[in-house]
Formats: C-alpha cells, structure tokens, sequence
C-alpha cells in the first residue's frame, strides 16, 4: 500500500516512523515533510493547502491511502475536495470532512455541540463586535480568571487566560475591535476557568467504531513549572497517572460515546483522530476542547506505546473496520522533550545547523522545524525544531532518557524544559 502523510512537524514524522516499520507500507510520501521524514518516506515539495497539488500527487504516485496530520486542510475541506474528484473516489482517507473538523474549527459550534449532546463542559457565551457592549458588560459580572478564545483557527495562540477584569476587556477588545487573530477572532467564546489537571485522550474512530488510544499530558508554557507563554508544546507524557482506570472509563462514557454519538444524530461520519483535551476536576471529566488531529508533541509520546501494526491499525480505520483490529498498548512510559529556536514563541530565526542527532543514545528522535540547506546540513526551520522521546520501565528513567538527548543535541539558540514529567514524578510521591 501506498502511503502519503500531509504534514511537516513531530507528529507527521512520528507517524511515517511507525508506517514505515509496516510490511503493509509499499511506498510512502510525506508533503512536505522535514528533515526527519526523509530518511523514512519521501518529502513532496507541495503545501497540503493546495488541493490540486495533493490530488496530483496522489493519482501520480498510486497512493491508496491519506492520512492528514494537521487541522488547517481539514477545516478547509481536503477530505470534501478529494471524495468530490471522480478519479480519487477510491482513495481512503482519515480524517474528518469540513462538517466534523468544525469541533475544532469553530470554538462556538464545539461548545454549543457539547451542550446540546450533554457532554461535560465549562460553561461559556459566544460574543461578536456587535455585541461588544453586551460582553464588555458581562465580562465584569465574571469570577476570576476569565478565559477568552478566538472562535476560529489561531496557530495554537487563541487562547487568553486573564487574572484581571481590565486585562479580559482589553484582550477582548483586541480581539473583536482590532483583530488580533483576525478572521479567527470574528467570534469571541467567552468561558469559565476550571481548575484541575489537564491531560488529552486520544480517539479514532472509522464512521461507526472506536479505539482509545494512550492519553497524554502535554506542557504548554515556555517555562519551568509551566510560566511564561503559550506554545504548541514545549514535552509530553504518557501514559498519566492521574488518568486511572476508573477515571477514563467515565471519560468514555460521559464523553466518548456522547460525542460520537452526537456527531451520528448531526449526520457526519467521522473518520479519523479526535483529540479531547480534559480537565480532572477531582476525578470528574470536564472537555476543554476537541482537536480533530492527534497533537503534537503528544504524538510522539502515544505512537511509541501502540505495539500493533500501525499501517494496519490506519487500513483498518479507513476500511471501517476497528472493531476487528486488536489494539495492543504498551505499559512503558514514553516522555518526550522538545528543542525550540532562541525566541520562541516569538520571533525566532531559522537555518542554524544542527548537530549530535546521531550521538543520541536509547531515544527516538523526531523531527519538526528542520530542512536541509544547500550544503546538505539539516538546519532549523520553525520554532519547534525536535522533539526527544525517551521509553522506559519508569517515568524517572523515560524522563533521563529524553533529557539526556536534549542535552547531547545542538544548534545555536537551543532552549527546552528542564521539567517535563517532574511534576508527575512529584505526584507519584
């Protein structure tokens, strides 16, 4: 079989690693890529927002299967665009269509879904420009803190947690007035805070069937125990040990199945990952949000744990058959590290020479912001540049693994936490 990825980061390389290991995998192809992926597939120098491209790439390289790692070509459409071309009507694809990628495209229709399906949730109000008045109003009646998110699609960075009222009615304001996020920021969901600990849990599903795949912490903050700004992701964790048996057994049946049964009453047939960002609130499950893709870097953490055929495992979705597929998790720790550029989340720059990749010792290594530059040397190229992930028999061990990597590698303006997985050591204790 034939495979293509779409997708440039952790996660994309993380997925053409375990496809790769397949009998099941012929051939496989990853637009564009990195660094990282072209040592296991082929990079396709195309943008996967470029429908035409892609439809090209697939009928010129007899691919069979799609899988689609980010959430910008989902929300746009890329599974409607392909299942509406005749010459691509047997090609499999995973990952959702528009109408299902709206539980991540759109923070007003996921909370209004959760509401209208009884799926625990933080309770919000969806506010325009023209309601400006009305929600400048309302954000003063708020305890604190108070979180605002852009409706749309932000990079990851539409998400403001404010410690002050003055604080939320400027964010707020930035938002619906000056556009901050622009289209993104059009709608404005306003939200209680919940206090707890997060963690993901990870879903695929075939239209009619489903499998609970590891569940992951991630760590947000540039900085030590969790300050600074907001990333993409700065380490991962899994499996988490807060995340008993007991408790994501209430998270399959308070939101698992409410969700997939929602999106069934709507009419969507949901092909693909749904990523449930959780809050515990004293064993309880409360929704965050969903994402319509596997995260990065939670990825890197959850595809090392999974012991099937991971080719399989995709056909298998793709088919509609996950029923009969027999998901064999390992109870390793897996604890990923991830390099960021010198000035991220800011502005950062890109094209420093990395060095040590091959020194690494007892560590996965995936890639994310890498290229090659003219003299064949892999270079950064965004602000996530690696992730590490190490797998042991214990967290500490899985946590000196990754960190032991993170220090081995380097490139000029190398950063990483130094804290990944401490506070679940700390938790253990």
């Amino acid at each position: 079989m034939n495979i293509l990825i779409l997708g440039s980061g952790g996660r994309e390389h993380a997925f053409a690693w375990k496809l790769a290991q397949s009998q099941l995998c012929d051939r496989l192809y990853i637009a564009p890529g990195n660094a990282g992926t072209a040592s296991v597939g082929t990079n396709i120098p195309i943008s996967y927002n470029d429908f035409e491209a892609v439809a090209e790439t697939i009928i010129k390289n007899d691919i069979e299967l799609v899988i689609v790692g980010p959430e910008e070509p989902l929300v746009n459409g890329i599974v409607d665009y392909i299942e509406s071309r005749s010459d691509l009507s047997k090609i499999k694809i995973i990952g959702p269509n528009k109408a299902g990628a709206q539980l991540e495209g759109s923070k007003d229709y996921s909370k209004n879904f959760m509401q209208k399906h009884g799926i625990p949730t933080a309770s919000s109000r969806t506010f325009t420009i023209e309601d400006l008045a009305i929600g400048l109003e309302y954000l003063e009646t708020l305890p604190l803190p108070i979180v605002l998110k852009a409706d749309g699609l932000a990079a990851g960075k539409g998400v403001i947690i404010a410690e002050k009222h003055k604080d939320a009615e400027q964010a707020f304001t930035e938002m619906l007035v000056d556009g901050k996020f622009g289209s993104a920021g059009s709608k404005v969901v306003v939200e209680q805070f919940l206090k707890g600990i997060e963690l993901s849990v990870f879903v695929l599903c075939d239209g009619e069937n489903y499998k609970i795949l590891p569940e992951a912490k991630d760590y947000k903050r540039i900085g030590e125990n969790d300050t600074g700004l907001n990333t993409g992701g700065m380490g991962a964790v899994s499996p988490v040990i807060f995340a008993d048996a007991n408790f994501l057994r209430k998270v399959e049946e308070k939101v698992v199945k409410p969700t997939l049964r929602g999106l069934k009453s709507e009419g969507i047939k949901y092909v693909g990952f749904i990523f449930i960002g959780l809050m515990n609130i004293k064993g309880e499950p409360f929704v965050i949000e969903y994402n319509v893709r596997m995260g990065d870097p939670e990825t890197e953490v959850v595809l090392p744990r999974i012991q099937s055929d991971f080719a399989m495992l995709m056909a298998a979705t793709a088919k509609g058959n996950l029923n009969d597929f027999d998901l064999k998790i390992s109870p390793q720790v897996a604890v990923t590290t991830v390099l960021v550029a010198g000035g991220y989340p800011g502005e950062y720059e890109k094209g420093k020479v990395i060095s040590g990749s091959d020194k690494t010792e007892d560590v996965h290594v995936y890639h994310a912001g890498t290229t090659f530059n003219g003299n064949a040397e892999t270079v950064t190229n965004g602000g996530r540049v690696m992730a590490l992930t190490g797998v042991a028999n214990s967290l500490e061990n899985a946590v000196r693994k990754s960190q032991r990597a993170a220090q081995v590698i380097q490139y000029d303006g190398k950063y990483f936490r130094h804290d990944i997985g401490m506070d679940l050591i700390r938790y253990n204790d």
